[in-house]
């Protein structure tokens, strides 16, 4: 189960990278641009990571609003469902 967790997170970080790459190439060549709602879910599904390193990357979607905060909402939800796991594990297997 754990390996698959970590091969659905590598999956999706990288599916996320390419996808934002994708729609920086599109901007700059002004072409039809990836929807914000789907770079968001490709965060929601587990590639916020991904998603802050291809902003930090490319230098897309830095300044963004409304973008930018629900990023940043996505990925404290995250950290706060790791954090609350972890808690449950350590409590379940002393």
């Amino acid at each position: 189960m754990l390996i698959a967790a970590l091969a659905w997170l590598l999956l999706i970080n990288l599916w996320t990278v390419l996808r934002f790459w994708q729609d920086k190439s599109r901007a700059i060549a002004g072409a039809r641009r990836i929807p914000e709602a789907d770079l968001l879910w490709l965060a929601l599904l587990g590639g916020s990571p991904g998603a802050f390193a291809a902003r930090h990357l490319f230098r897309h979607k830095t300044r963004k609003q409304p973008f930018s905060l629900y990023l940043m909402l996505i990925a404290v939800a995250q950290a706060g469902a790791a954090i609350g796991l972890g808690v449950y594990e350590i409590r379940l297997y002393p």
